[in-house]
């Protein structure tokens, strides 16, 4: 274990009830971050309804969102660097309740996507700076517990919030959504502040980099609405779609060659000059896209093809959490006593099992059987999770914490992003494909079709039974081969991790973030 170095003003670490009541603070204030990125996912049809938009016009709500986050994550490190990382969390966690409130109250779409991205920019920042400030809190001791508790919270929240949202449209309305955000936000910031304000760490004035804070806007604005609208607008046939990619990557290059020149960068990516983070981060990205692209498409299937409510989806995809939390605590002991890379490759080729045994679903199945592999499943998140995260942060300098936080975040956002549209496009592509076989290949002599109309039926709803049996099994067929590529993503990403050099120290808890 890597000895600690002082923390700010000389204080001590936290112990006891103190400790645990800090860090379940900091875990929800990640957690609701997090979980409002999938919240409203299942509720975008209630949303368009209420305010008199389209369902296509209404995925603003979540696309807003990502936008505003996704710009607003990589900046922490900057933001704690000038600021102080207790303040800037403080003051996001209050703004995103406060963002949270006018979110419910918006009577107009464009009312809601102004409050959602006010809320994203005001969340990016609380996922990295609840990391960082937990490693902070934590004796070296309990680093690794830090890192499981703030890992599953990562996790688990994408799961619960198809559910929670799910839910609240079922039995209430659609703003509860964000309303449930505001008595957390407000107790978060508000007891965090006393218990941390301690902890501030020094200021350094550096000067803002507007240019590559314009550039960063620029090339990631970009490329989300490249994600979110590429699929309703046939991809690459758009000119909309081609104009959004050439800015993108043009911004991009623009923002690597500005941002690593600045002698005072909004993004400093030369942490990228320690391997063990790279190949890390790359593992994360690959296995949390593969992750999120299933869990996206899970609920989807269940809802549009299987006959559930939205609230009985969530119920189904939620056992993914279940064993997760149960065996958090041993991979956090385990992350600290076991090379890393073990762990990782163990937790992500589990993952990737248990996703190729879900390539052979049916419409058949009951909820258990499509319940149990997702619970299973659960056993290797935390493997995956805990000691890759640790690994990240114990490759780079402590006073890069955040920074490298804020880095892993933000290219976690955008991976998941990035599964979801190639999830959807690619689920949309092949269920077209297969229904155009299956459709030369059923009832060839129309004895199923004479069966029904034996039964009673007359010929146009026989067709249509007919006809519903097909689409329904090319969407399952569609489901399970994305399941198969999913399940390769994970077991290539388990077999990155063996790039990453052994560490040779763990996670310098006490110099996160300064």
């Amino acid at each position: 274990m890597s000895q600690s170095t002082p923390l700010p003003n000389g204080q001590a670490h936290l112990t006891g009830g103190m400790l645990w009541v800090a860090a379940m603070l900091l875990a929800a204030a990640n957690f609701i971050a997090v979980l409002d990125m999938t919240i409203a996912n299942v509720s975008v049809p209630n949303i368009a309804g209420g305010l008199g938009a389209t369902t296509s016009q209404g995925t603003w709500v979540i696309t807003s969102y990502a936008v505003a986050e996704a710009i607003s994550v990589p900046l922490t490190g900057w933001l704690a660097a000038r600021f102080g990382a207790v303040r800037v969390f403080v003051t996001s966690m209050a703004l995103f309740g406060l963002f949270s409130v006018l979110c419910g109250f918006s009577t107009s779409l464009g009312m809601l996507v102004f409050a959602r991205i006010c809320q994203g920019l005001a969340g990016g920042p609380l996922m990295p700076l609840s990391q960082t400030l937990l490693l902070r809190i934590f004796p070296p001791s309990k680093a690794p517990a830090a890192i499981g508790l703030w890992a599953m919270t990562t996790l688990v929240a994408p799961v619960v919030g198809p559910i929670l949202g799910g839910y609240l449209c079922d039995e209430y309305s659609w703003p509860w959504i964000f309303y449930i955000n505001m008595p957390i936000a407000i107790a978060c910031a508000f007891f965090a502040w006393q218990l941390l304000k301690r902890y501030e760490n020094t200021l350094a004035q550096d000067p803002i980099d507007r240019v590559g804070l314009v550039l960063l806007i620029i090339w990631v604005g970009s490329l989300q609405l490249l994600l979110d609208e590429g699929k309703e607008l046939d991809w690459f046939a758009s000119t909309q779609i081609i104009g959004l990619a050439i800015i993108a990557v043009i911004g991009f290059i623009a923002f690597l060659i500005w941002e690593l020149h600045a002698e005072h960068p909004v993004v400093d990516l030369r942490i990228f000059r320690h391997r063990g983070f790279t190949i890390s981060v790359l593992t994360i990205s690959l296995a949390f896209a593969a992750f999120f692209g299933a869990n996206v498409l899970t609920p989807l299937w269940l809802q549009g093809f299987m006959g559930y409510t939205s609230t009985q989806a969530g119920m189904a995809t939620a056992w993914t959490g279940v064993l997760a939390i149960l065996v958090a605590p041993l991979a956090a002991s385990l992350s600290s006593k076991v090379d890393p890379r073990k762990l990782v490759f163990a937790g992500v080729m589990w993952l990737g099992i248990i996703t190729l045994w879900r390539t052979v679903a049916s419409t058949e199945m009951t909820y258990w059987d499509i319940s149990i592999p997702l619970l299973v499943m659960g056993l290797g998140m935390p493997f995956f999770f805990v000691p890759t995260t640790g690994l990240a942060l114990a490759s780079v300098e402590p006073q890069e914490t955040a920074s490298a936080a804020g880095l892993m975040s933000f290219l976690r956002t955008l991976s998941g992003a990035f599964a979801t549209s190639l999830v959807t496009t690619y689920w949309e592509e092949q269920t077209t494909h297969n229904r155009a076989e299956l459709v030369g290949l059923t009832d060839i002599d129309q004895s199923l079709r004479m069966a029904l109309e034996n039964s009673g039926m007359n010929s146009d709803a026989a067709l249509q039974t007919i006809e519903q049996l097909v689409t329904t099994q090319s969407v399952m067929l569609a489901t399970n081969q994305i399941m198969l590529v999913v399940g390769i993503a994970f077991i290539f990403a388990a077999l990155v991790i063996w790039l990453a050099p052994k560490p040779m120290r763990q996670v310098d808890t006490a110099g996160g973030g300064h």
